[in-house]
C-alpha cells in the first residue's frame, strides 16, 4: 500500500518520511475506505504493533477518529476549493487531504506544518504526480480557515439556523441530516438539546469496564487497575461498572481472565433492568437472550441470574440462559464470553425462529440489530456509512423479533427490548406497533422503575439514555409484561 520512507525514487531524491502517527492515521483511512474495516478495531491493533506511544498515540488517535467522525465537514469544505469534485479525487490522495484538512481545521498544528507534513504523505504514498494539486488544495483551506477563523458554518456557507435548523444543525455538527432528524425527534423537538447530543458524537468515549459479579467485585477490579497505573473510577450507575480514564484495559489480569470485560455501562444497564423486573407467577428459570452476539449482555446476564443482586433475591430454581446467534463467527464469540458457566448455553439460530417451544420462558433479551446511532462516538465512520433506507428494513427485522419474544414468555414472564439506537422508527415506534398488533395480551411496564438511580429518562414509560447525559451510548430499553 505505501512506499517504504527513504528509498529512492527513478529520477529524484528519496522519498520523503512521514512521521508513524500520521501515517498509521492513513493507514486506517484507506482500510475503511478500501474493505470496510471498522476502525475501533483495527486502530488499537495497529498502534499495539507499531509500538506507538505517549503523544504519538494520542495524535494518531485523534487525526483517526476525527476525521472519520468529520468526513462529511471536511469533504464539503475540500470541495469548495479543489478544482474537481473530491469524490472523484483517487483514494489515496482524498484520504490524506482529509487529514490534512482535519488538522487545520480540528488541531493546533501550525497550517505550514499541516500542509508539508501532508504534501509529503501524498508524496510518499501516491508518488509525485498529485503533489502539486494536494499541496494547492491545502493552501487554499488554510487560507479559507484563517479568513473565516475556522467557524464551519461560514466555511461551507450553512444554511441559516432560524430558516433550516436541520441543515444548519447538520453542517455544523458534521452528522447527515436524516440523522439530525431523528436525534431531534428522540429527544421531542428540542433543538438545543440535539446540538449537545449531535455535538457528544465528536467527544472521545471512555472505555468501561464490568466486573462480572459471580467472578469479581467492583472494587476489587479498581483495586486492580490501580495496581496496573490505570486511572480507574466507579461508573455513575451500574454497580459493577469501572470507567478507566485512559490507559489499555488489556493490561489487566481480569480482563485476560474474563473476571471482566469491556462494556459500556449503558449496556450493563440492559441487563440489569431485566434481571431486576419480576415476573409474575412461578418461574421455570429460563432466560433467553434472542440476539446474543458478541456475548457482553448474555454473560452479564448469566452471573446477574445465577448469583448477586437478582440470584440472590428472585430464588430462580436452577437458572438456565440460552443465548442465541445465527452467524457463526460471533456465535463463537458468545461461546467464549459465557464459558465456564454450566448454567449458560449457545445455539446457532435465527432469534426470529428460535429452537424452543413457546410459552415456556421467563425473561427473554432482544438486544435488536440497528443502526447504531447510539455508538457513533465509539463507531466514527459510521455516521456516513448507514443510510436512512435502511431504517425500514431493520425495524422489520426488529418488529419480528420482538414478536418472537413475546410468544416464547410465558403468562407473567418479561421481555426486555432493546436497541443501540434513539432512532423513534427502531425504538418506541416498534414497541407501539407490536403491542398494538398482540392486543391486550402484553403490558408496557414502566422501565425507569428498574433503573431508579439513574436520572434524566423523562416521562418514560421507556428509557432512552444518551452520552450528553448519562455519557453512556444512547441505549433504548423497553420491559413488556405477557
Amino acid at each position: 500500500m505505501t512506499r517504504p520512507p527513504g528509498r529512492p525514487r527513478a529520477g529524484g531524491p528519496p522519498a520523503p518520511r512521514v512521521d508513524d502517527a500520521r501515517m498509521l492515521a492513513w493507514e486506517v483511512l484507506r482500510a475503511v475506505d478500501e474493505r470496510g474495516a471498522y476502525a475501533n478495531l483495527l486502530l488499537p491493533s495497529l498502534l499495539a504493533q507499531r509500538r506507538l506511544t505517549g503523544r504519538d498515540r494520542g495524535f494518531a488517535t485523534e487525526l483517526t477518529y476525527g476525521a472519520l467522525r468529520a468526513q462529511g465537514l471536511l469533504d464539503g469544505v475540500l470541495d469548495t476549493v479543489s478544482s474537481r469534485p473530491v469524490a472523484t479525487v483517487d483514494p489515496g490522495v482524498r484520504d490524506a487531504l482529509r487529514l490534512g484538512a482535519y488538522q487545520l481545521l480540528r488541531t493546533r498544528v501550525p497550517a505550514r506544518a499541516a500542509v508539508g507534513t501532508t504534501v509529503d504523505l501524498v508524496r510518499l504514498t501516491s508518488g509525485e504526480r498529485p503533489v502539486r494539486f494536494a499541496n494547492a488544495v491545502l493552501r487554499r483551506v488554510a487560507d479559507r480557515v484563517e479568513q473565516t477563523d475556522g467557524d464551519v458554518a461560514l466555511l461551507l456557507s450553512a444554511p441559516a439556523f432560524e430558516r433550516d435548523p436541520f441543515g444548519h444543525l447538520a453542517v455544523v455538527t458534521a452528522h447527515p441530516r436524516w440523522i439530525v432528524e431523528a436525534v431531534a425527534d428522540a429527544l421531542g423537538g428540542d433543538l438545543d438539546e440535539a446540538r449537545a447530543a449531535l455535538e457528544a458524537d465528536d467527544a472521545r468515549p471512555l472505555v468501561h469496564l464490568v466486573a462480572t459479579p459471580d467472578r469479581m467485585s467492583r472494587d476489587e477490579l479498581l483495586a486492580e487497575a490501580s495496581d496496573a497505573g490505570l486511572a480507574a473510577e466507579p461508573g455513575r450507575y451500574s454497580p459493577f461498572s469501572v470507567v478507566l480514564g485512559g490507559g489499555d484495559p488489556g493490561l489487566l489480569p481480569a480482563i485476560r481472565s474474563g473476571r471482566a470485560a469491556v462494556q459500556d455501562e449503558g449496556s450493563q444497564l440492559v441487563a440489569l433492568a431485566l434481571a431486576r423486573t419480576p415476573t409474575a407467577g412461578d418461574d421455570s428459570g429460563v432466560t433467553v437472550d434472542l440476539c446474543a452476539g458478541p456475548g457482553g449482555k448474555a454473560a452479564l446476564l448469566a452471573a446477574l441470574l445465577t448469583s448477586g443482586e437478582a440470584g440472590a433475591t428472585l430464588g430462580l430454581p436452577e437458572p438456565a440462559l440460552l443465548a442465541c446467534e445465527p452467524r457463526t463467527a460471533r456465535a463463537r464469540l458468545v461461546a467464549n464470553a459465557l464459558a465456564g458457566r454450566p448454567g449458560a448455553f449457545v445455539v446457532q439460530a435465527d432469534g426470529r425462529y428460535p429452537p424452543l417451544p413457546s410459552g415456556r420462558v421467563d425473561r427473554v433479551l432482544v438486544d435488536a440489530p440497528c443502526t447504531g446511532l447510539g455508538a457513533l462516538r465509539r463507531r466514527p465512520e459510521a455516521r456516513w456509512r448507514k443510510l436512512a433506507g435502511d431504517v425500514t428494513d431493520l425495524a422489520r427485522l426488529q418488529r419480528q423479533l420482538l414478536v418472537s419474544a413475546l410468544d416464547l414468555i410465558r403468562p407473567g414472564g418479561v421481555v426486555a427490548y432493546a436497541t443501540c439506537s434513539p432512532h423513534p422508527s427502531e425504538t418506541s415506534e416498534v414497541v407501539a406497533s407490536v403491542v398494538e398488533q398482540r392486543g391486550g395480551d402484553v403490558t408496557v411496564l414502566d422501565a425507569r422503575a428498574a433503573l431508579p438511580d439513574v436520572p434524566a429518562l423523562g416521562d418514560g414509560p421507556f428509557v432512552q439514555l444518551w452520552p450528553h447525559r448519562h455519557g453512556t451510548d444512547a441505549m433504548f430499553l423497553a420491559l413488556l409484561r405477557g
